[in-house]
């Protein structure tokens, strides 16, 4: 089996990390593989937020956490947050962006690292709080938050897969 096949048939949500930092060279090929996910016309409609920074990581998890109704850490001890968002104006945008978090998660894979797609980007981004994030970071324009790839080192071995359901290809011949 290739290494793109192996990755696509091994990598597994991971849901406990380490708190080991990763390395900025590594954090720099992940976030090159999500820049070139296919998006609609070439257009590149999301654009990419490392975190890194423990501040803002919380900051986003608590923000997370409240959408949930929750105190809970819903990024799981991740030490890194990848927030993928898509300009709201670019056609299909949602599916841009979740080719980009798609890709992000193949090359965390890659570099044996866990990662995990995380929801409520949407709501986090909408608030004001969110706006003011974009607008310190100098950020214009109509973002919608597709996801967060939360990445670290898993702190346990992945799961096994669940078996693929028997009727999930219909083929037409």
């Amino acid at each position: 089996m290739n290494e793109t096949m192996n990755a696509l048939l091994t990598r597994r949500s991971c849901r406990s990390y380490k708190s080991d930092p990763i390395p900025q060279e590594v954090l720099d090929r992940i976030l090159t593989a999500g820049t070139y996910a296919p998006t609609a016309m070439g257009k590149q409609s999301p654009i990419i937020l490392a975190v890194t920074s423990k501040e803002m990581r919380d900051k986003l998890s608590a923000m997370n956490a409240a959408v949930m109704g929750s105190q809970n850490d819903p990024f799981y001890g991740a030490p890194a947050v990848l927030v993928v968002l898509a300009d709201k104006h670019v056609g299909p945008y949602v599916y841009d962006g979740s080719l980009v978090m798609g890709n992000l998660m193949l090359a965390a894979h890659a570099e044996g690292l866990g990662s995990c797609w995380i929801h409520r980007a949407k709501e986090e981004f909408e608030s004001e709080e969110g706006k003011r994030i974009l607008a310190d970071l100098g950020i214009t324009g109509d973002y919608e938050g597709i996801g967060h790839c939360i990445l670290g080192y898993p702190a346990a071995p992945a799961a096994e897969p669940k078996p693929r359901k028997k009727d999930y290809v219909y083929y037409i011949k």
